[in-house]
């Protein structure tokens, strides 16, 4: 897929020097023939890296809100440099590195391992953190856009968000499959990161695949018996809320 949806619309991927992953959700076309507003909804890795450019380019947006997931640890790290943006914390705590380290420690770390304990992590999203998710689209439905989504590398935790959204506004499945791996294109790893690690783990722990967002998807379906369930009994989107949503983020 390109990165925009047409020559003359707005750029997708914003090369920012201190966050690699920031992106526009816009543009992408719906069920009922709408598509998504252009500068409404970015998602990104965390803004507490960005130079005084940056900084500039994301004033320029209107950026006023931002939706973190990072947990305690990371969002210490890592604080928002643009003095603007409002920061609402969601917090999702990290645990595949740590499972990694315990893995490395028992001498039973691989690749293989790795994948799973990725997908491990996606499933959770689901089974243990959908409160999170929840009260993101309760600030989706209050907040004035243009706002951003991350966590700290705009992947995982975000990844998963930013396909509950375009899921919710009608976008199609290959469509948000896409989007998904867009990041494979962007991200730029932090070397230091879990420099511990084996090189084959890092990149199954630096990068996405489509597997890690299915089995998200296929926790939706067992704890809830289908994703339109979900999005109504464990995100609260009813019908108002959909068209609510609709309404914000679609456009003609």
């Amino acid at each position: 897929m390109q990165d925009s949806s047409l020559k003359d619309s707005p750029a997708r991927h914003l090369a920012l020097q201190g966050a690699s992953n920031f992106r526009d959700l816009g543009g992408y076309p719906t069920a009922d023939g709408r598509t998504t507003r252009w500068r409404h909804i970015f998602r990104s890795n965390h803004l507490g890296q960005l130079t005084a450019a940056d900084v500039e380019i994301v004033r320029a947006l209107g950026v006023r809100s931002a939706f973190d997931f990072r947990g305690v640890e990371e969002r210490a790290a890592g604080i928002c440099v643009v003095n603007e943006i409002t920061v609402h914390s969601l917090p999702i705590e990290p645990t595949v590195v740590a499972a990694l380290r315990a893995e490395l420690a028992k001498g039973t770390l691989t690749a293989a391992v790795a994948l799973e304990l990725m997908r491990e992590s996606y499933r959770n999203y689901v089974r243990h953190n959908t409160h999170s998710y929840r009260a993101l689209f309760g600030h989706l439905l209050e907040d004035r856009a243009p706002l951003v989504i991350h966590c700290t590398a705009g992947k995982d935790r975000t990844g998963f968000a930013s396909a509950l959204i375009l899921h919710a506004l009608g976008v199609a499945d290959d469509v948000i499959a896409d989007d998904y791996l867009l990041t494979n294109r962007h991200y730029k790893r932090d070397p230091s990161n879990a420099s511990d690690l084996p090189a084959d783990v890092l990149d199954a722990i630096g990068s996405v695949e489509a597997s890690y967002l299915a089995a998200a998807f296929e926790a939706v379906g067992s704890e809830y018996g289908d994703l339109e369930t979900y999005l109504r009994d464990g995100l609260k989107l009813g019908t108002a809320e959909r068209t609510a949503l609709k309404e914000r983020y679609l456009q003609a």
